[in-house]
């Protein structure tokens, strides 16, 4: 039966460039989980997993506009670099988290002086042709509370 909206659903991941470099994996230790339907995952990741059914093994190479979208050119920002979380000494190149009204946001630092530091606010990896390895482990039906709240609870999501 294909993922439907309105499920739970976990699943292991590997993510590769374009020279099919392994970027980051979840090595099958816990399943993502996230709540179908609900725009909780990248468009394209979600679109091809409801392609699919448990116990599916695909691979898919997505546009940048269906995972972490397109670079803007415009996206520096100057921040008080005690506001970067991740390193204690700063250097061009670095990636950088930082809090935002949103939650945290992953940036990367392109210049730093002793109090200020220029960042781009792109995601490190926008403006990429991307490839992910995907399992799908397991679904179940979303508890009426889970599609209120609109993510998952319990293990693999988000606790109260």
């Amino acid at each position: 039966m294909a993922i439907a909206d309105d499920q739970v659903v976990n699943f292991n991941y590997t993510l590769r460039d374009e020279q099919g470099e392994k970027i980051e994996a979840n090595d099958k230790n816990e399943p993502l989980a996230y709540l179908h339907g609900h725009n909780n995952m990248m468009p394209g990741i979600e679109k091809s997993i409801s392609e699919h059914s448990v116990g599916d093994s695909f691979t898919v190479t997505l546009p940048a506009s269906e995972t972490y979208g397109e670079r803007l050119e415009d996206a520096e920002q100057r921040v008080s670099v005690k506001h970067l979380v991740g390193a204690k000494v700063w250097k061009a190149g670095m990636p950088a988290l930082v809090n935002t009204d949103q939650g945290q946001r992953q940036v990367t630092v392109v210049k730093v002086g002793k109090f200020m530091a220029t960042i781009d606010t792109n995601h490190p990896l926008a403006g990429r042709e991307l490839t992910f390895d995907i399992e799908i482990v397991d679904s179940r039906e979303a508890t009426a509370e889970e599609i209120a709240h609109g993510h998952v609870h319990g293990k693999g999501g988000h606790q109260h």
